[in-house]
């Protein structure tokens, strides 16, 4: 067993399904160069110890697209985790998918290489390709698919 094993502790990592309202869902590209660089995500973050998954989607959103969203809008939709298959290169991460159709502002790429809405059938082509997406985000698009 190694240090990482002995001492494992899983990432809570919150993300956000913004659809507007022609059922559009608004994902970022993240920055080249750093982990699945390139690939395109639901935008959100680490959740910090002191925060709730609700504050810490309000603050990641409001850092990495410079909207307001409101905590009480916010629907869970459904988690992802990575597996569990030893010996792991980092802390495994368990992501939260909220989802909201409101919110205050127009979408601006503060945190990413670029941000772009997509259309449900894009959305499930691009998470059909191998590489466009990390893999946790996958299971979430095709939970989201069943409610937009």
């Amino acid at each position: 067993m190694n240090d990482l094993e002995k001492n494992l502790t899983v990432v809570p990592v919150v993300a956000l399904a913004l659809i507007d309202p022609a059922g559009q869902v608004l994902l970022q590209q993240r920055r080249r160069g750093g982990e699945h660089g390139g690939l395109w995500e639901f935008p959100g973050g680490k959740i910090k110890p002191w925060e709730t998954p609700e504050m810490a989607l309000v603050r990641e959103i409001d850092e990495e697209l410079a909207i307001a969203i409101d905590a009480a809008a916010l629907t869970p939709l459904a988690f992802a985790s990575d597996p569990a298959q030893p010996p792991m290169a980092r802390e495994p991460y368990v992501i939260l998918l909220y989802t909201t159709r409101s919110w205050i502002g127009d979408p601006h790429c503060l945190a990413a290489e670029s941000i772009r809405w997509f259309s449900a059938k894009a959305l499930a082509d691009l998470a059909g390709q191998a590489g466009a997406m990390p893999p946790l985000d996958v299971p979430l698009v095709q939970a989201l698919l069943q409610v937009i």
